[in-house]
């Protein structure tokens, strides 16, 4: 049986410096747009421990639901900021595993992958360039506009474009906690704390493999109807678990929930729960 155990793996996901940048097929791949606008394949880095046996570890699973959009790349230009999202797995036995995942930015150091985006985007101009030069013929127009050179459609180029020589590049990286009950702020709080010490100027108090390992093998499961309090990198965190005579648990906001649908569509869903009709959310 799984022991009582608050976090069963502690997962990375990112770029594969050794497999370069692949076109993310799944995410809905666009070559018409800029190379800094596309999604390319990202890759479990890393994972501690390599396997438990009360919950085998699912890679593809885990690699696409941490990153469902694929690898992301902007420069210094764009904004940067981390979020977080969840996600469920269900096995074919009705079993679930939830994970937490804080996706962030961090500079690409290296030169192939910046070389190879530089590449993609003299391929995109130059392709940009054959589909939009004028007919030969058309000099009337040109001489009209003043654009016979191409300079509107350089400086469509220019938008959002990448100069390995004068911009930094940035890909997206994602640190993830998988987790058999669905303590949605604890883990967010564990995430945040970690991602602060790695960006932090001064060094945490531990060295991070001590945060992860706590939360790995010292924090338990709380039992049902107590709440648990262990320590993060820089302060506490708290998490509850209901017991056998509360509702479930539920560890999300519900203000959300009217922020992204509004009052009105959610009186509606609830309405349709109650009367059990089948309900179906589609979202890109």
């Amino acid at each position: 049986s799984a022991p009582g155990r608050f976090a069963d793996y502690f997962v990375i996901c990112g770029l594969d410096t050794e497999t370069g940048l692949e076109p993310d097929e799944l995410s809905g791949e666009n070559f018409e747009q800029t190379p800094l606008r596309r999604t390319f394949k990202s890759k479990v880095l890393a994972r501690y421990p390599e396997n438990v046996e009360w919950n085998p570890f699912d890679q593809d699973a885990v690699g696409m639901l941490c990153m469902p959009k694929g690898l992301a790349f902007k420069t210094q230009a764009d904004s940067r900021e981390p979020h977080f999202h969840s996600f469920i797995i269900t096995r074919e036995d009705g079993s679930r595993t939830f994970g937490f995942s804080l996706t962030f930015f961090e500079e690409v150091t290296s030169k192939q992958i910046c070389s190879a985006m530089q590449t993609l985007y003299h391929m995109h101009n130059a392709e940009y360039d054959i589909l939009h030069t004028p007919p030969t013929n058309d000099k009337d127009s040109c001489s009209s506009t003043g654009d016979c050179n191409g300079t509107a459609v350089s400086k469509l180029q220019r938008f959002n474009s990448y100069d390995i020589s004068r911009d930094t590049l940035y890909v997206s990286k994602c640190i993830c906690l998988i987790t058999p009950m669905s303590f949605m702020k604890a883990c967010k709080k564990v995430l945040e704390q970690l991602h602060q010490a790695v960006t932090s100027p001064q060094p945490p108090p531990l060295p991070l493999e001590s945060y992860i390992y706590n939360i790995l093998y010292e924090v338990p499961l709380p039992p049902a109807g107590r709440s648990l309090k262990f320590s993060g990198v820089y302060g506490p965190i708290i998490c509850q678990r209901p017991s056998t005579s509360e509702l479930p648990l539920f560890d999300f906001p519900v203000k959300e929930v009217f922020e992204l649908l509004g009052v009105e569509n959610v009186v509606q869903l609830f309405t349709c729960a109650l009367l059990e009709f089948q309900i179906l959310l589609y979202s890109q």
